[in-house]
């Protein structure tokens, strides 16, 4: 398995239980196929510039360790929910 650590920034307007569900969900998805080492909430931050008009995030970092097929999945699944405002996948054991 291959070490992946996933940062995704979450629309701030939303709900405490949204966003909890929100995080569970990609959890969810990454468990079908590998394994969630941590789950980092930073919380409410300011962002470097706007995103759909909104100068903070929910920002949330998740380590986990995965088939090398799933990062597509998962970027393709946070790519079109309305809760994710932005997102990265980065390989961890790539040099």
């Amino acid at each position: 398995m291959t070490n992946y650590e996933l940062m995704f920034i979450i629309d701030p307007t939303l709900e405490d239980e949204t966003k909890k569900a929100t995080i569970e969900a990609v959890k969810g998805i990454i468990e079908n196929e590998g394994e969630v080492v941590d789950v980092d909430e930073w919380g409410l931050r300011k962002m470097a510039y706007q995103i759909q008009k909104k100068s903070e995030g929910y920002y949330v970092v998740v380590t986990f360790k995965a088939q090398p097929t799933l990062p597509k999945e998962l970027d393709r699944r946070l790519r079109i929910s309305d809760n994710v405002m932005r997102h990265i996948i980065v390989n961890k054991d790539e040099k």
